[in-house]
C-alpha cells in the first residue's frame, strides 16, 4: 500500500510539474523568462525537417552537427500531420518523459529496488524549466535509460537500444562501460554492432550525406558554458582580449590561446577515456548498481572535457543519476545532489542570466564557475568512489588465509 500510493504521488507530480512546463513553454515569449528556447524547434527543427523529407542530410549547415540517427527524431513529429511541426515535436518528447518516468517507476517496484529514481527525474527534469520540451535531449536519454534498466533482463535488448541511442547522438555507447566482463559484455556489444549497422545502412540506403555532421563537428570551438569557457569567462577579468561570437550554434570564445584550450579540453576527453579504460581493466567488483554507476560516472567525465556544455547536458545526468538512484547499492548519491544542484543553476544561466554570461560580466562569470564547479566536483567524485567501490580487494577470510591455515592444524598444546 505505501509503495501505490508513493506511485500515486509520483504520477500527480509529474502531472503537475509537466503542465506547468508546458505552459511556460506556451509563454515563451515573456520577458520575466528570460528569452525563447522553442525557437529552435520551430524554426531550426523545422528547416532540417524539410530537408530530411526530401531524403537528404543537410550537408551544408554548420549547424548540422549530429549523427544520422537524429534525423530520425527530428521526422518523428511527421506521425502527428494534424498538429504543428512544433506541437507534434513537444507532444512526442513529453510521451519520452513519460516513457523514462514509467520505465524508472517499474524499476524501482522490483525486488530489492527503490522509487528514488524514479522520484529523481521527476523532480529533477522541471529544474531545467522548460528547455528540456525545447530539444530533443529527452528522447536520447530515453533510450540510455531503457538501455541500462534492460541490462538486467535482456543483454540484447540494452545492446540494441544503446545502439540507437549512439546513432541520434554518440554519448549513449558510454553508458555500457560498466557491463559485466565475459558473456554479458560480448552479448551487449554483439546486439550493439549488429543493431547499429543494420540502422546506418538503413539511413545510408534512404539518405544523402549521412557523414555530414563530422565536418561540422570538428570545427567547433570552446563554447562559454564549456569549463574552458569558464576559464577564458575569467580571463577576460585579467585583461584577455577575447570576444564571444556566434559559431556552429553556440557562443563560442574567438581569440589568443582559444585553440590552445580547445586542444586541452579534447587531451582531457582522451584522458577521461583512459581512465574509464583503467578502471574497467582494474575493476574487480559487480553488483547491480555498478553498470548504472559507471554509466553516469563515463558521462560526467566525458561531459566536464567537453568543449560544450549545453544546459541540456544537464537532461542526459538526471536521467543517468535516476537510475542510479533505482538500485540500493549505488554509490552515487551525493554525486546526485550535486547534478541536482547545478541542473538549478543551469536555469538560472539559460536562459535567464544568459546575456550576463555572454558578456562575461562578475555574475555571468559567477554563475558559471559555480555551475562547472560541481560538475567537475561530481565527476571526480563520481569516478573515486566508483573506483573504491569496484576494485578494492576483498577482505580475506579467516579460515582461507595461509595464516589461518597453519593455526587451524597446529595442535592447542603446542
Amino acid at each position: 500500500m505505501r509503495r501505490r500510493h508513493l506511485l500515486v504521488a509520483l504520477g500527480a507530480a509529474w502531472l503537475a510539474s509537466r503542465a506547468l512546463m508546458l505552459w511556460l513553454l506556451a509563454h515563451d515569449s515573456l520577458g520575466i523568462l528570460g528569452g525563447r528556447v522553442g525557437r529552435e524547434v520551430w524554426h531550426l527543427y523545422h528547416h532540417w525537417y524539410g530537408v530530411l523529407a526530401h531524403g537528404a542530410f543537410p550537408a551544408h549547415d554548420t549547424l548540422w552537427q549530429y549523427p544520422p540517427g537524429a534525423g530520425l527524431v527530428l521526422l518523428s513529429p511527421g506521425v502527428l500531420p494534424w498538429w504543428t511541426y512544433f506541437q507534434a515535436f513537444v507532444a512526442l518528447t513529453v510521451l519520452s518523459d513519460a516513457a523514462v518516468a514509467c520505465a524508472l517507476a517499474h524499476a524501482g517496484t522490483r525486488p530489492g529496488r527503490t522509487l528514488a529514481g524514479a522520484a529523481v527525474w521527476v523532480g529533477g527534469l522541471p529544474l531545467l524549466v522548460r528547455v528540456p520540451f525545447a530539444r530533443y535531449d529527452v528522447q536520447v536519454t530515453a533510450l540510455a535509460v531503457i538501455s541500462l534498466l534492460a541490462l538486467a533482463r535482456s543483454t540484447r535488448v540494452c545492446g540494441a537500444f544503446a545502439a540507437v541511442g549512439a546513432l541520434v547522438k554518440v554519448w549513449p555507447a558510454l553508458v555500457l562501460i560498466g557491463v559485466r566482463r565475459g558473456r554479458d559484455s560480448r552479448s551487449v556489444w554483439s546486439s550493439v554492432a549488429l543493431t547499429g549497422a543494420s540502422l546506418f545502412l538503413l539511413l545510408v540506403f534512404v539518405f544523402r550525406n549521412p557523414l555530414a555532421f563530422v565536418r561540422q563537428q570538428g570545427g567547433r570551438g570552446v563554447q562559454i558554458e564549456s569549463l574552458g569557457g569558464t576559464l577564458l569567462s575569467l580571463a577576460t577579468h585579467a585583461g584577455w582580449p577575447g570576444r564571444v561570437h556566434y559559431r556552429y550554434g553556440a557562443m563560442e570564445f574567438t581569440g589568443p590561446y582559444v585553440s590552445s584550450v580547445a586542444h586541452a579540453s579534447l587531451a582531457l576527453t582522451a584522458v577521461a577515456f583512459g581512465l574509464l579504460l583503467l578502471w574497467r581493466v582494474r575493476a574487480r567488483h559487480w553488483t547491480e548498481a555498478v553498470p548504472f554507476d559507471a554509466a553516469l560516472s563515463a558521462v560526467l567525465l566525458f561531459t566536464v572535457t567537453s568543449r560544450v556544455i549545453s544546459p541540456q547536458y544537464m537532461i542526459w545526468l538526471v536521467g543517468l543519476a535516476a537510475v542510479c538512484l533505482t538500485s540500493r547499492h549505488t554509490t552515487q548519491r551525493p554525486v546526485v545532489a550535486l547534478i541536482l544542484a547545478s541542473t538549478a543553476v543551469s536555469a538560472v544561466i539559460f536562459p535567464v542570466e544568459y546575456g550576463k554570461v555572454i558578456e562575461c560580466t562578475w555574475t555571468g562569470t559567477g554563475l558559471m564557475v559555480l555551475r562547472n564547479g560541481m560538475l567537475l566536483a561530481a565527476a571526480v567524485l563520481s569516478y573515486v568512489r566508483l573506483w573504491r567501490a569496484t576494485t578494492a580487494r576483498a577482505p580475506e577470510r579467516a579460515g582461507s588465509c595461509p595464516q589461518a591455515l597453519r593455526e587451524s592444524r597446529t595442535p592447542a598444546s603446542l
